[in-house]
């Protein structure tokens, strides 16, 4: 829909038509009305059609000065970009390298676990077998007391026997001597 808009520009009357909103056309009016009375201010006595061709340069400059930061900020829009898809790419490999890292502190520690309960199971029989030993060292040497004392029982059951063996040979003996004496 085209608007028809009058607006004042350095003192003239001007009809506006266009297809911007009445709002947007005053205040593209009063933007060069006020470009065009900053000009005349420096330049007093400067004729008309110079003031508006000085405002048009300068309102040319703005815009490709614009225009120019426009793309300079589109480049570093789109550099953030990267950088942004960069940075999220490195986030998201370290959360994938931080998550493998628990895993494998998990596993660590879990392995660590079953370690520190085979070596309590591992001490908890070698200290079983080391009561076994104490145990068996002590019927051993129980043991041992007792055969000594019972071999040392025999010894001198046999060292009685063998004096009583002799003491009979020597009453033999003397008996034989007897006899022989006799016959």
């Amino acid at each position: 829909m085209e608007n028809k808009v009058s607006v004042k520009i350095y003192g003239q009357e001007y009809t506006i038509s266009g297809e911007e909103s009445r709002e947007h056309i005053m205040k593209v009016a009063d933007y060069v009305d006020g470009k065009m009375l900053e000009i005349s201010k420096l330049a007093p006595g400067t004729p008309p059609q110079v003031v508006a061709m000085l405002a048009a340069v300068n309102i040319a400059d703005e815009f490709f000065t614009a225009k120019q930061e426009k793309e300079d900020l589109e480049k570093a829009n789109e550099q953030l970009k990267k950088d942004t898809e960069h940075y999220v790419n490195l986030w998201d490999e370290a959360k994938r390298n931080f998550m493998a890292y628990k895993e494998e502190t998990s596993s660590v520690n879990r392995q660590k676990e079953e370690l520190m309960r085979s070596l309590s199971e591992a001490e908890a029989e070698l200290e079983k077998l080391r009561e076994e030993v104490r145990e068996t060292r002590e019927k051993a040497s129980v043991s041992e007391s007792t055969q000594i004392s019972e071999l040392e029982k025999k010894c001198k059951e046999l060292e009685d026997s063998f004096f009583d063996v002799q003491m009979e040979n020597i009453t033999l003996k003397s008996e034989v001597e007897h006899y022989k004496n006799m016959l």
